[in-house]
């Protein structure tokens, strides 16, 4: 994995951070892209380079085409041909519908969805051959819970631009598929539920407990090495058993 490129999206913490690491310590040279927490994006660049791994930090709002464009751009000129695109960038604001004003939706569209589609964008055409594109989805698309509408819409439609841009690569030995973690102890998830709805939540799953930041990483280390390879167009939901 020596000359192997992973870029990370919204890796300064939480899934994203963890995923960073572990692609760092399978011998991909990461990209920690981030948004605004500079602080914590250096911080996982250290970690993965005082461990003799290869880590550049690279900040851009995954919304903006131009900036994912100016990235991808930079990542080529000092790191090489990117060869895994893991998009987890992503914010979760929970509102019934009859609330979900447009801020809201806005928000969500934008970083979930655009994002997802504005650097799936740029891979289909400068990934390298042989390359994987490893977005995240959710368990709620299943799971339907509510106040998660706007969130698990965007998260929907992710889910079926994963299946379609499988079919696009045709040719190009490149796999897209899509991973969608249940209940995962990030700040994403715990922010503001009081801690008997985390308790709940965590009994959803036969495993009885919440997954965790590693349990998300290990799934996106196996769809990003060789043995992954006859995966493709699909969604692995992390989750425990949750559904």
């Amino acid at each position: 994995m020596s000359n192997k490129v992973a870029l990370v999206t919204g890796a300064s913490r939480g899934i994203g951070a963890s995923i960073a690491k572990r692609l760092a310590k399978d011998g991909f040279a990461v990209v920690v892209n981030y948004a605004g927490r500079e602080d914590a994006a250096k911080e996982v660049v250290n970690h993965i380079t005082q461990s003799g791994g290869i880590a550049l930090p690279y900040q851009a709002d995954v919304s903006d085409a131009v900036l994912v464009q100016a990235m991808f751009d930079h990542v080529e000129s000092t790191l090489g041909k990117v060869d895994v695109l893991v998009n987890n960038a992503g914010v979760m604001e929970l509102k019934p519908l009859a609330k979900a004003d447009i801020q809201h939706v806005d928000k969500q569209i934008d970083i979930n969805l655009k994002g997802t589609i504005n650097t799936m964008r740029e891979a289909s055409t400068r990934l390298n051959k042989g390359g994987r594109v490893i977005n995240f989805s959710s368990s709620v698309v299943g799971l339907k819970l509510e106040n998660y509408g706007v969130y698990a819409a965007t998260k929907a439609a992710v889910e079926t631009l994963t299946a379609i841009m499988a079919k696009e690569m045709r040719g190009k030995n490149i796999t897209v598929n899509a991973v969608a973690p249940g209940p995962t102890a990030t700040e994403l998830f715990l922010k503001g539920k009081p801690d008997e709805l985390v308790e709940r939540m965590a009994k959803m799953s036969p495993l009885e407990r919440i997954g965790t930041p590693d349990d998300i990483a290990s799934v996106v280390s196996f769809l990003a090495n060789p043995d992954s390879g006859w995966v493709n167009g699909q969604v692995l939901r992390a989750n425990g058993g949750v559904i």
